[in-house]
């Protein structure tokens, strides 16, 4: 059977040419600082990423593509990924002190979720639906990662050392498998999950010859939409591990990708030495679209 992806973006496209969709800006270049990352939309649709104006700080962008901070992180904290769980609480991975924050919306009230100082900086998060967290761990220096798990409680535990540069991660719509790649051996790696956020059955889901890897979401129908760093591009790949199409960018170092817009299937991304968000249309909605929507 087909892939769900191919055949929306044949229709898409009005028949399967070989034509790149190309993106187009949300955010001005220069808004965020070169620290830009972590883009996420919450349940109203709100987009935010880490590092507007200034490091440090997380940045809320309005329905026009303005761009203001939400807020300040404390103790010269710096935020990279940033998560929703189902009832609107943020989460963001603090790289410089080792710590995952959880923000109450409505109060902008930090707390801290998680701190384990055995990592090297949590740096991309996952969420499943019932509110575990993934955060990829990368050693960069050394090139190598770890991976951990966050319990709804906070609790933190390693599901895997001695691993590559780990960056992007993701969870599947059906919350049974487990993306995570590394950056500078290009690789994308998937698990078996279960429903208490432990991995088996590790699997090399799709490499690349050239070019880094950063941030990657899943749509609904489980393709991931990665961000090729240094190459200007995203890729689509299927659950299948199969390459369906590349998305031309702006500027040519993309960090992550969220979806959001008000059906769902629009994709922004954040690109580091431009500080802006590039946005483009995708056939089908994100994997959180539907869920957050409930709120």
């Amino acid at each position: 059977m087909r892939n769900l992806l191919v055949l929306a973006w044949c229709a898409y496209m009005s028949g399967c040419s070989p034509l790149v969709l190309n993106s187009e800006d949300w955010v001005a270049e220069g808004v965020f600082t070169q620290g830009i990352e972590g883009p996420a939309v919450d349940a109203r649709g709100r987009l935010y990423a880490v590092n507007v104006i200034k490091q440090g700080t997380i940045g809320v962008v309005d329905e026009v593509g303005s761009a203001d901070i939400f807020l300040s992180l404390p103790d010269n904290s710096v935020g990279n990924g940033i998560r929703f769980d189902r009832f609107n609480n943020m989460y963001i991975a603090d790289y410089v002190n080792h710590i995952v924050w959880r923000v109450d919306m409505a109060s902008k009230t930090l707390q801290i979720h998680a701190r384990n100082t055995a990592m090297n900086q949590p740096n991309d998060l996952a969420i499943m639906d019932n509110g575990i967290l993934f955060a990829s761990d990368p050693n960069w220096a050394q090139e190598v990662g770890k991976l951990w798990r966050i319990a709804q409680d906070g609790t933190t535990h390693l599901l895997a050392d001695k691993m590559g540069t780990t960056n992007g991660i993701e969870v599947s719509p059906d919350n049974k498998t487990l993306y995570v790649n590394e950056s500078v051996q290009r690789k994308v790696w998937r698990f078996d999950i279960d429903e208490q956020g432990h991995i088996t059955n590790k699997q090399l889901h799709i490499s690349f010859s050239d070019y880094g890897l950063d941030g990657m979401r899943a749509d609904q129908a489980g393709n991931l939409y990665i961000a090729r760093y240094g190459k200007g591009v995203v890729t689509v790949v299927s659950p299948q591990g199969q390459v369906i199409r590349e998305i031309k960018l702006i500027g040519s170092y993309p960090t992550n990708v969220a979806f959001g817009g008000s059906d769902g299937k629009t994709v922004y991304v954040t690109m580091q030495k431009r500080g802006a968000i590039e946005q483009f249309s995708a056939p089908i909605a994100g994997r959180t679209f539907t869920s957050n929507q409930d709120l």
